[in-house]
């Protein structure tokens, strides 16, 4: 079962992926960050790879996409905040976006 990151937990997964663009949301306890691509195909394209992903893991984003910019915000609903699915999948976007 998953579970809401620890303190002490968060430090390990988190500072990779902040150091990688991601931002810590201020509204809640969730992470965020912005992916802008050459053109709306390449946004698309990933957006259809990444949800081959999130399917897999039965882990999806919260995301909004205008044109070739695509806003993501990860968290996990069923624990209150963010968890390790947060990091997986936010890692796994960073790579499917070449970064």
């Amino acid at each position: 079962m998953t579970e809401k990151l620890s303190t002490e937990a968060r430090g390990p997964l988190l500072d990779p992926l902040l150091k990688s663009g991601w931002e810590m949301s201020e509204a809640r306890d969730s992470i965020k960050k912005t992916f802008v691509f050459d053109d709306f195909v390449a946004a698309f394209g990933w957006m259809t790879r990444v949800a081959l992903w999130a399917e897999k893991w039965n882990h999806h984003p919260e995301w909004r996409n205008v044109y070739k910019t695509v806003e993501v915000e990860l968290t996990t609903h069923d624990v209150g905040g963010i968890s390790s699915l947060d990091a997986k999948l936010a890692r796994k976007m960073d790579s499917l976006a070449g970064g």
